[in-house]
C-alpha cells in the first residue's frame, strides 16, 4: 500500500484534477501555486489570446476529506480570503501585463476525497484515482464565485 499523502500532497492532487478538467474545457494553464506577499493563487488559467479578447480565471481549489467542517471548503472562502486573492491577482497582472486587458474572474473548485472505487458513470475528467483506495472528485465548480471585494 502507498504511503499516506500529506495534506499538502492531497491539495496538490486536487489542483491537478481541476487543471486537467479545465484543460478538457478548453482552458490553458498559465500558473500553478503562484506565490506573492498576499498569498497563493492555486491556478491561473486562460482562454483565448492575451489582451482584451482573452479570458483569465483565478481558481481557488479546496480539497477536503469526508467529515470536514466547512461545507467542503466553501466556508473557507471568507471576505478576508477574497481580498487576499484579489490583491494577489492584481500583482499577477502587474507582472504579466499582456493579460491586463483580459476579462478576469475568480472561480472556486470544491474537490472531495472519497474511499472506494471511482464511479463508472459521469464525466471521467471529474475523477482522479489516488492509488491508495481513495479517489478525488470535482464535486462543484463555481464560475464567478465572488466579485472583487468592495465593488
Amino acid at each position: 500500500m502507498a504511503e499516506p499523502m500529506t495534506k499538502g500532497e492531497l491539495g496538490t492532487s486536487g489542483e491537478d484534477l481541476v487543471a486537467q478538467w479545465l484543460l478538457a474545457q478548453g482552458w490553458q494553464p498559465l500558473a500553478r501555486q503562484w506565490h506573492c506577499r498576499w498569498g497563493e493563487l492555486d491556478l491561473v488559467m486562460a482562454c483565448g489570446p492575451a489582451g482584451s479578447s482573452g479570458h483569465l480565471t483565478f481558481v481557488e481549489v479546496k480539497t477536503r476529506s469526508q467529515g470536514n467542517w466547512d461545507a467542503d471548503g466553501l466556508m473557507a472562502i471568507t471576505r478576508s480570503k477574497q481580498a487576499k486573492l484579489w490583491k494577489a491577482a492584481q500583482l499577477y497582472l502587474l507582472k504579466q501585463p499582456q493579460w491586463a486587458d483580459a476579462t478576469c474572474r475568480f472561480d472556486v473548485a470544491l474537490v472531495a476525497c472519497r474511499r472506494g472505487a471511482i464511479p463508472t458513470s459521469g464525466d471521467p475528467n471529474r475523477y482522479l484515482d489516488l492509488a491508495d483506495g481513495r479517489y478525488l472528485v470535482l464535486q462543484d465548480y463555481i464560475d464567478c464565485a465572488f466579485d472583487v471585494p468592495g465593488r
